[in-house]
């Protein structure tokens, strides 16, 4: 059953959905990152280099960004519902059936294909239906769901830990199986929207028409770029501290202090980008810049706290600039094509996802620290701030709103300064600028 209203709730059932994106995020990509505490557990059972193992994490990144928009047009089709508890099914199976895997290829069609496109499945339609139940208060609703991602990184990575080192990595990952299959709990929680504006006529399934917009074409842009190194900490934090010299379960806090930070970062930027009082684009770039400078200093550490205090930096940088992310896409593109371009930009992302870890651990193989490794990530980031400026509202005049009024995507429209000149509108006095 439906919901047919003229603009979004910002509330009612949306706060369920909200829970339901906190799951999502829980149960994909908290359970990604985590995956990195059992990196040299699965070096060593299998006798592989870094940069071998290492593919394991980026096939599955890859594979759930790449396969997102068939998870979005197939909620399109189907049904947001049937498609998300499908692809939870599939992604506890693909981590079920890795636990017996006997070579690095199994691993590889499991852990990496099967269980990346269940997370395909489940992530983008939640989170693109989540964006059209808000308007004035999303980048909050989107910073609540998005802390599912850090907070699941910060409990689990000790629990990992422990779970290796007690039933080994094949233990670890049948419990974790067993957790990734609650992704059945988010799709029971959604209701699907409809709102004033959606598109009547018949068209694509895919939506491949965002991308003659310039305000998507440089976000999708810069995020593939973006993605070559934001997810470098989080494959690497652990061995990286164990390099470092740290026991096996100090290393594995580092990468739950940068986890804990993320999380408490979402929230606090979502509630700052709602205040409207920085141009989201500006916004945009100024924590991705500060994302590539936390990683480019991540090398300097040499203790325990010195290690502590970089990945504290860098979760709270990557932290909102994941909030303001998802928060700027509706806007970019208006509601009514913001589960299709939720997909689309992370299909993008796949190429710099498939990109980072694996050259991170080939660098790391070659030079035999991680040095150069976070080096060639926070130049990735950095890159990306650069295309970011190419958003169409950029350079515009500034000026601050009071949040009265709900913006152009809010209502379902591209906003104008993001929009390509043949599909703006005057802009009134109560709309919001990017």
């Amino acid at each position: 059953m439906s919901l047919t209203l003229e603009e979004p709730p910002d509330g009612g059932w949306g706060w369920l959905v909200v829970l339901s994106g906190f799951l999502a995020n829980s149960l994909t990509y908290g359970v990604l990152r985590s995956l990195g505490i059992l990196f040299e557990d699965l070096v060593e059972a299998f006798d592989a280099s870094a940069a071998q193992v290492s593919w394991v994490t980026a096939i599955a990144l890859a594979t759930e960004q790449f396969a997102s928009p068939i998870g979005t047009a197939a909620s399109k089709r189907y049904g947001t519902r049937p498609v998300v508890v499908a692809g939870g099914f599939l992604s506890s199976l693909g981590i079920l059936w890795a636990s017996f895997s006997t070579s690095l290829l199994q691993l590889y069609l499991t852990l990496g294909f099967l269980t990346g496109f269940g997370w395909a499945l489940a992530f983008a339609p939640v989170m693109g239906t989540l964006a059209r139940y808000f308007s004035s208060r999303r980048s909050v609703a989107m910073g609540l769901a998005l802390m599912g991602n850090g907070l699941s990184s910060f409990a689990l990575s000790p629990l990992l830990r422990l779970l290796a080192e007690s039933l080994a990595w094949r233990g670890a990952l049948l419990v974790t199986s067993a957790l990734v299959l609650h992704l059945l709990v988010c799709g029971a929680l959604i209701r699907p929207l409809a709102l004033r504006g959606d598109r009547l006529e018949p068209g694509s399934l895919f939506d491949w028409g965002l991308f003659t917009q310039r305000g998507f074409g440089a976000f999708s842009f810069g995020t593939a770029l973006l993605a070559a190194g934001y997810f470098t900490p989080y494959v690497h934090l652990e061995p990286y501290g164990r390099a470092l010299g740290l026991d096996p379960y100090k290393a594995a806090t580092l990468v739950s202090v940068a986890a804990l930070s993320d999380a408490l970062a979402r929230l606090l930027a979502g509630c700052f980008a709602d205040c409207r009082l920085v141009r989201p684009a500006r916004l945009l770039l100024l924590l991705n810049s500060l994302t590539g400078c936390s990683l480019l200093l991540l090398p300097l550490a040499s203790s325990h706290a010195g290690a502590l205090l970089l990945a504290l930096l860098y979760g709270l940088s990557a932290g909102s600039f994941a909030t303001v992310a998802f928060g700027v896409l509706p806007e970019i593109v208006g509601v009514a094509r913001v589960v299709n371009a939720t997909g689309l930009c992370l299909m993008v992302m796949s190429v710099g996802g498939l990109l980072g870890p694996p050259l991170s651990g080939f660098l790391r193989d070659v030079t035999g620290n991680f040095t150069i490794s976070f080096l060639a990530g926070g130049t990735f980031i950095l890159s990306a701030s650069l295309v970011f400026l190419a958003l169409p509202s950029f350079f515009a005049g500034c000026r601050a709103c009071g949040g009265e009024g709900a913006t152009p995507g809010a209502r379902g429209e591209p906003d104008v300064l993001l929009a390509p000149p043949s599909a703006s509108a005057p802009l009134s006095s109560s709309s919001s600028e990017i």
